[in-house]
């Protein structure tokens, strides 16, 4: 199972204990248990995810976005979720950072991890603004201490920051940039297992296994 281990509240790697937590990695758990076999965790980056996933995974887990260069090499699952890229800034600064138009300026520095799809985005949409890039872990600090005014992000991670850190707020959560939706990485052309594990997901979305896993992240009053 790959997972990269920085990306709360999908997936977040105590370095101290070495246990991994987060909605997909208790996700993984519960699927783990219904196929009676044990979970041999793979940590990876945002860089390194595809190439870690062919040469030693099953499945990969983490807030993974579907996008058609992914599926070029593997299958994905049944989507989790929809989602959308949309900025996060300090509450004082909602304001200046609504559109991409406001962003892409070459003294707005949007800061976001190396790899990934923010990286992607950024770069696409932000070509004359200042870009850089941090360790995913830590990053929101960055944007705390001033040392980036804005991050572009899935609104399901935007939701989460705006919940974790007083000083972040979400910017047009209801209305992202884009639109893409979450699922699992999945062995590409193995349809046994993604029927399995599409039917599992069904389920466990429909049965109240997801939602009882969201709740303590998320609250019982964020729409996902």
């Amino acid at each position: 199972m790959c997972t990269t281990g920085d990306y709360p509240p999908f997936t977040e790697l105590d370095e101290e204990t070495g246990e991994y937590t987060g909605i997909d990695v208790d996700m993984a758990r519960d699927l783990a248990e219904h196929l009676a076999v044990e979970i041999d965790w793979v940590q990876t980056t945002w860089d390194d995810l595809m190439d870690d996933y062919l040469a030693e995974c099953d499945i990969a887990v983490g807030g993974i976005s579907i996008n058609t260069a992914r599926s070029e090499q593997v299958f994905f699952s049944a989507p989790l979720m929809e989602d959308g890229k949309t900025p996060i800034t300090r509450c004082e600064n909602v304001d200046e950072y609504r559109t991409i138009e406001q962003i892409n300026d070459p003294d707005v520095t949007s800061i976001m991890p190396s790899g990934g799809t923010n990286e992607i985005f950024a770069q696409e949409h932000y070509p004359d603004g200042d870009l850089v890039t941090h360790d995913n872990l830590t990053i929101f600090d960055q944007i705390v201490d001033g040392e980036a005014d804005v991050m572009t992000t899935d609104r399901s991670e935007v939701l989460w920051i705006a919940h974790e850190y007083d000083e972040l707020c979400a910017v047009n959560p209801d209305e992202p940039f884009d639109y893409f939706e979450k699922a699992y990485m999945l062995p590409r052309g193995d349809t046994v297992m993604k029927h399995y594990v599409d039917q599992w997901l069904t389920m466990a979305l429909n049965d109240g296994t997801y939602e009882e896993i969201t709740e303590p992240w998320f609250g019982d009053d964020v729409d996902l």
